[in-house]
């Protein structure tokens, strides 16, 4: 009896795996600083909101939604201890004012706002990577880089965001004392309805940022943390010299 061996199968070869650069050093750091920051604003925020809610939505002076229901402060715990919450807003500001803009003039040193600056292509781009997110569309759209047109239009109206943060903060904090800003942001009470408006728009996107990073996966989220993305190659795909880590990191923090 004679047994035939198949011919060993050379179609399908397992890919291996190469650690490629994402995230340069100091966007790491001003990114986790970062998010500390947000948390607390918001939370000494809404201490300060707490002492005078004044806004609701509603239509044809129907009044559909108080922003907040008592049941909100007292569940966070935010009602009463004003005078702390003035103190951490108050302090942290000028540490969310500092990290903000060291991570522009880092981005701009660094020629990474190229990575982050859209074009006029962005918003019809962004439309395509919803209707793909949302699966009413199959093809993935194309990334130009490391983001794609949603995440550059996201990041770019985000870091818009922080700034408007800061300008209306001011014109709340010291309305006498940066008059002419006060007075471009509509006066008084028109800042501080940009003020809660764009803390809203933090929230929501914050919210939004979290299912994201849980959609794209644990690769994604550890390339935040360690810089690097592990990316799959093809065997018969030729194999760039690796880069060491510390050289490709001295390089990209140039």
């Amino acid at each position: 009896m004679t047994f035939h061996h198949p011919p060993p199968d050379e179609t399908e070869q397992p890919a291996t795996r190469k650690a490629v650069l994402k995230h340069r050093r100091g966007s790491r750091w001003m990114h986790w600083i970062n998010f500390p920051l947000i948390v607390i604003m918001v939370w000494s925020g809404l201490r300060i909101y707490w002492a005078e809610d004044v806004y609701a939505f509603g239509i044809l002076g129907w009044e559909w939604f108080k922003f907040f229901p008592e049941s909100f402060y007292e569940t966070l715990d935010l009602n009463r201890r004003l005078a702390r919450g003035l103190a951490f807003h108050f302090n942290f500001a000028w540490l969310f004012t500092i990290n903000g803009l060291a991570f522009v003039v880092y981005t701009w040193r660094t020629g990474e706002w190229r990575e982050l600056a859209p074009n006029r292509r962005s918003l019809s781009g962004s439309l395509d990577v919803l209707l793909h997110d949302l699966r009413i569309r199959k093809e993935e759209p194309p990334k130009r880089g490391r983001y794609n047109e949603a995440q550059r239009l996201t990041y770019s109206l985000v870091i818009l965001l922080g700034a408007l943060a800061i300008l209306s903060g001011f014109a709340i904090f010291k309305p006498t004392q940066v008059f002419p800003l006060t007075w471009i942001l509509g006066g008084y009470t028109s800042a501080r309805i940009i003020h809660f408006t764009v803390t809203l728009a933090f929230i929501l996107f914050f919210v939004v940022h979290i299912l994201q990073v849980a959609r794209a996966g644990w690769r994604n989220f550890t390339s935040m943390v360690t810089g690097y993305e592990l990316v799959d190659i093809e065997p018969d795909e030729p194999d760039e010299p690796a880069e060491s880590p510390k050289s490709a990191e001295e390089t990209a923090d140039v």
